[in-house]
């Protein structure tokens, strides 16, 4: 009976850790799960960049392009780093966990088999029907006799129990063993992995060093890019300003005593635009890319410039890159406000999602008109490519009200 007790605490104990680690795998499994994710969208972000890079190593036209996508795939190439050293020292956590419950089991193993071996001797010395018999005539009473049959019958089906448990704790730690021996190949898969990657920021390095070396000899040409660039940011942020400001007014104007609040900066809401504004803002962090595929090129707020990291840059928007014939798309429901054609660039669209504005530049062919109602996910309009550089790029612009607001932190995973 006291192998009986001891087996039965051994058992909750078992069941007990069983259970624990379940919650444990599963935790890790999800968290895996999420870095192999992150891991194919940073893949799939690099081989987009390096077709990029080829395109512009051909033309040899434009070298502030060169400079940010090759300083944009460093970045990234430093995060796939940062996110396999991840996925090696979950795998690593997880390897110890199971090397933990392989030493458990053996120790559960030996002594189950040591008791096992015990009961086999015991039944060996009282085998004998006349043992048996006589054990249970010796009794004094009716009632003890009952009782010492009974004792047999638990006797007999606690050993094979000990035989069944003694075989599933071996098959458990055979399976244990087997996942340990592919945790550890996976584990050398993702350090020869990363290893690749080590070597290739190197060389990218490398290349960056000798652009940078290249353009120091031609700062002319480099600086008269970025002015240009600079003067036509500061353009279209002008434009969508004003634009913000006229569709406040008009929109005011419009709503009269049907709306509430506003002012010369701020929309009058309807109970209608407070909905939809309302409804914008519960979706923060989850709303959807106006592009179907892509990827953040340049994010949002100040940054330094690549060559001379002591000139800093501005980014009121985000840029994202996209493939050719890509096109802009609405990222939540709401009315067209404007339609803006940049002097010396291209056309802009803007939508009103209450009193929420998004703005998407840099479209060739635009496919909505003022003043109608979109749906998110309806095509917006035809993004352009550079037939220069032969990037296919959009800017993104979130406003509320004419407060700048900072898209990573609505869109989801930018």
């Amino acid at each position: 009976m006291v192998a009986m007790n001891w087996t039965g605490r051994t058992y909750f104990l078992t069941c007990l850790l069983l259970f624990i680690a379940m919650f444990s795998g599963s935790g890790q499994s999800k968290e895996q799960q999420n870095l192999e994710a992150r891991k194919t969208q940073l893949l799939n972000e690099i081989k987009q960049i390096n077709s990029l890079l080829n395109q512009q190593a051909k033309k040899r036209t434009s070298i502030l392009s060169q400079v940010e996508d090759l300083n944009q795939k460093i970045r990234m190439q430093q995060e796939l780093i940062r996110v396999t050293n991840q996925q090696a020292n979950l795998l690593n956590r997880q390897i110890n966990g199971n090397m933990r419950k392989i030493e458990s089991l053996r120790n559960d193993l030996v002594k189950l088999k040591e008791d096992y071996a015990k009961m086999i001797v015991r039944s060996y010395k009282s085998k004998s029907q006349q043992s048996r018999l006589m054990f249970l005539l010796s009794s004094e009473t009716f009632l003890q006799g009952y009782k010492r049959l009974q004792y047999m019958k638990q006797y007999t089906n606690f050993r094979k129990e000990q035989g069944v448990e003694i075989q599933k704790k071996t098959e458990e730690l055979q399976q244990l063993n087997t996942t340990l021996i592919v945790q550890r190949k996976e584990k050398e898969r993702l350090v020869a992995e990363n290893r690749k990657a080590q070597q290739e920021l190197q060389t990218e390095r490398s290349q960056q060093e000798q652009l940078v070396n290249s353009i120091r000899k031609k700062e002319g040409e480099y600086a008269s890019q970025i002015k240009q660039k600079r003067s036509q940011a500061d353009e279209l942020d002008r434009q969508i300003q004003k634009l913000i400001r006229e569709a406040i007014a008009e929109s005011n104007k419009k709503a009269g005593a049907k709306a509430t609040g506003g002012s010369a900066t701020t929309f009058a809401l309807t109970p209608e635009g407070r909905l939809i504004a309302n409804n914008f803002a519960a979706n923060k962090g989850s709303l959807i890319w106006p592009v179907e595929r892509g990827y953040k090129s340049q994010g949002y707020g100040q940054y330094a410039d690549p060559v001379y990291p002591d000139v800093k840059h501005n980014n009121n928007g985000v840029t994202i890159a996209t493939i050719q014939g890509a096109k802009a798309r609405a990222i939540f429901d709401g009315e067209i406000s404007a339609i803006i054609a940049i002097p010396g660039g291209n056309k802009a669209v803007q939508v009103r999602h209450g009193n929420y504005i998004t703005t998407y530049y840099n479209l060739s062919d635009v496919y909505v008109r003022k003043g109608e109602k979109v749906k998110a996910k309806q095509s917006l309009g035809a993004i352009v490519t550079n037939p220069i550089t032969g990037k296919t790029e959009m800017k993104f612009f979130l406003y509320k009200d004419t407060v700048k607001l900072n898209p990573e932190q609505w869109i989801a995973k930018m």
